[in-house]
C-alpha cells in the first residue's frame, strides 16, 4: 500500500512542484478555500490556541489571524512542494540571510552549531544556506511512516547538502563526525510538545506552563556547540529574510535548560509580531494542566 500510495501521489507532487510561483499560489488560494471554509482542517484547534495565548484579543481579531494563518500554511505546503525541483538560484533569490557572516565567523573559530528554530515564517527552505557554508548540515527530524515519501524527502534536502536524521541517530552521528574532525551545523525544531510523562522541564511558553523539548541544549553542552537562534520574516509572498542569533557559543556555562528558555523567549518574541506566522494547528499547550508539582 505504501508502494501504490506514492506511485499515485508522487506525480501530483511533482506537476504541482513545476508550475510556475504565479499559479502555485494562485492554486494556493484554491487550496486555502477548502481547507479554511469546506474542510476546516483543524479550525477548532487553531481557535482554541489563539484564544488561549491571546485572551486579551476580541474575536475579530482572532478569525483574522486565523484566516491570515491558513493563507500562509497553504503556502508553506505548496513551496515544499516547489522543492522538489525549484533550483538553487531561484531558491537562493526569495530566501536570504541578513547576517551570513555570523556562521562564517564561527566556522573561523572551528564550532560546530546548534541551529535552533521554531515553526514559524518559513522553515522548509532553510536547507538553502548548505550551499553558501562549509559546515555539514544535519536537521533532526521525525521520521516519515511512508518509507517511499521519506525517501523523497531525504532526497530533496540532499540536493541541498543537507541530511536527515532522526532523534535515535543524532548521537552516534554528531560523535562520528567530531572524531573525523567535521565541522556541522543542526538543525533542532524545538517548539512542539513532547509527551509530558518524559518532559525533564517545563516552563511558561505565551504564558501557559508546557513541557519543553531540551535535546537542543543538551546535544550542544556534550559536544561543546555553539547555539544559533534563527528567526524568520515574511516579506511577501514567496519571500523571507532569516537572521541569526547567537545564544551562546559556550553552552556549558549555562545552567540546566537556561539555553532552552532563552529560545523560547526568542520565539514568543517572533509570534507577538506577527502571529500569523506561527504553526498553530498543533496542540502545543495540550498538556497544560498536567504539570507535575516539582515544576508548579
Amino acid at each position: 500500500m505504501q508502494l501504490l500510495a506514492y506511485i499515485i501521489i508522487y506525480p501530483i507532487l511533482w506537476l504541482i512542484s513545476i508550475l510556475p510561483f504565479r499559479l502555485l499560489y494562485g492554486f494556493s488560494d484554491v487550496v486555502w478555500f477548502f481547507m479554511y471554509r469546506i474542510f476546516k482542517y483543524r479550525k477548532k484547534v487553531v481557535k482554541s490556541n489563539l484564544r488561549l495565548v491571546f485572551p486579551e484579543k476580541k474575536p475579530r481579531e482572532i478569525e483574522d489571524i486565523c484566516a491570515k494563518f491558513y493563507h500562509h500554511l497553504c503556502d508553506m505546503i505548496l513551496e515544499a512542494i516547489k522543492s522538489m525541483t525549484i533550483s538553487e538560484a531561484s531558491m537562493m533569490k526569495r530566501y536570504k540571510f541578513t547576517n551570513l557572516e555570523l556562521i562564517k565567523d564561527l566556522e573561523v573559530k572551528k564550532k560546530s552549531i546548534i541551529l535552533m528554530c521554531a515553526h514559524y515564517g518559513s522553515w522548509e527552505w532553510i536547507f538553502i544556506l548548505q550551499p553558501q557554508i562549509n559546515h555539514k548540515g544535519y536537521a533532526i527530524y521525525k521520521k516519515l511512516t511512508n518509507k517511499y515519501f521519506d525517501r523523497l524527502v531525504k532526497r530533496i534536502r540532499a540536493k541541498f547538502n543537507s541530511y536527515l536524521i532522526t532523534t535515535k541517530e543524532t548521537f552516534d552521528v554528531l560523535s562520528e563526525s567530531q572524531r573525523n574532525g567535521e565541522l556541522t551545523l543542526n538543525g533542532f525544531a524545538s517548539d512542539q510538545s513532547p509527551k509530558h510523562n518524559k518532559a525533564l522541564h517545563w516552563n511558561e511558553f505565551m504564558g501557559i506552563k508546557v513541557p519543553m523539548h531540551t535535546g537542543a541544549e543538551t546535544i550542544a553542552k556534550k559536544f561543546d556547540m555553539a547555539v544559533v537562534f534563527f528567526s524568520v520574516k515574511r516579506l511577501k509572498r514567496g519571500y523571507y529574510q532569516t537572521t541569526f542569533e547567537t545564544i551562546t557559543e559556550t553552552p556549558v556555562d549555562f545552567k540546566d535548560f537556561e539555553i532552552t528558555d532563552l529560545f523560547f523567549k526568542l520565539v514568543e518574541k517572533q509570534i507577538h509580531e506577527a502571529p500569523q506566522y506561527y504553526l498553530w494547528t498543533h496542540k502545543r499547550w495540550k498538556h497544560r494542566n498536567r504539570v507535575p508539582d516539582e515544576f508548579k
